[in-house]
């Protein structure tokens, strides 16, 4: 499928999504507030707060650089196991609203970041050709506890604009992991290992493009895209929401 017609399904969804805004308004993710004007997925004031990443970026993991190095001083140390990762905004700019996403059931945030991110990363999704999308799982444990999971509301949105079959069923978290927040990067490789499971009756010779809400030291991807290969994948592309330095 062509940018354009990327584009142009995008657009077709969100014509339906704000015929049923009449009745229930939505929240811009930026404020939180019921969007002003109604038809609109953000309130206009609060557009700029969302940053994409511009060039340069890491042509590995695709956080934003401050000079043109081709590769962030992380990647330029560890052994990645996707082929390239790439995210559509500045973490400081939409870290509340990701917030709010992950752990306060704004799920309707994932409509409008699907349709942002076919705009700002169209292109390289359609270069990567991927046969699936597959979300990043969180354990049994905690999508009971929290009701979801973001990474697949989010998974699901892309597969709807994209037409690119979407699997919750790929990837399984067998091991119930500590918040990657609190830990330095090499705790963060140690509490992922055995962590994940993949089904190769579904991912066996198939090219994977693996979601998720941010990343950090891409241990999680690396994690994720290490068991998918082994699984019988033959590549894994990341796109992630948001991406920075010292998450």
């Amino acid at each position: 499928m062509t940018d354009t017609l990327l584009l142009r399904k995008g657009l077709c969804r969100q014509t339906a999504d704000k015929a049923l805004r009449l009745i229930y308004p939505a929240r811009c993710p930026v404020c939180d507030l019921p969007v002003k004007p109604f038809y609109a997925d953000i309130c206009p004031e609060c557009l700029p707060a969302l940053k994409p990443v511009t060039d340069p970026w890491c042509e590995k993991c695709g956080k934003k650089l401050e000079t043109d190095t081709g590769i962030c001083s992380d990647c330029g140390r560890v052994k990645h196991y996707f082929v390239r990762n790439r995210s559509v905004f500045v973490y400081e700019g939409i870290s509340a609203s990701i917030y709010r996403f992950k752990y306060l059931g704004r799920r309707e945030y994932a409509s409008l970041y699907a349709d942002m991110t076919v705009r700002i990363l169209g292109g390289y999704i359609y270069r990567a050709e991927p046969d699936m999308i597959v979300p990043v799982p969180l354990s049994a444990e905690r999508e009971l506890k929290r009701g979801y999971n973001q990474a697949l509301d989010y998974a699901e949105g892309l597969s709807a604009i994209t037409d690119i079959p979407h699997s919750a069923y790929a990837l399984k978290r067998v091991k119930n992991t500590r918040p990657m927040k609190l830990l330095s990067p090499s705790e963060r490789q140690n509490n992922l290992k055995n962590a994940f499971m993949a089904d190769p009756n579904v991912v066996k010779s198939r090219c994977i493009l693996l979601v998720d809400d941010i990343y950090t030291t891409g241990a999680t991807l690396d994690a994720c895209s290490k068991v998918l290969l082994e699984a019988g994948a033959l590549k894994v592309y990341g796109v992630t929401l948001a991406s920075g330095a010292g998450i």
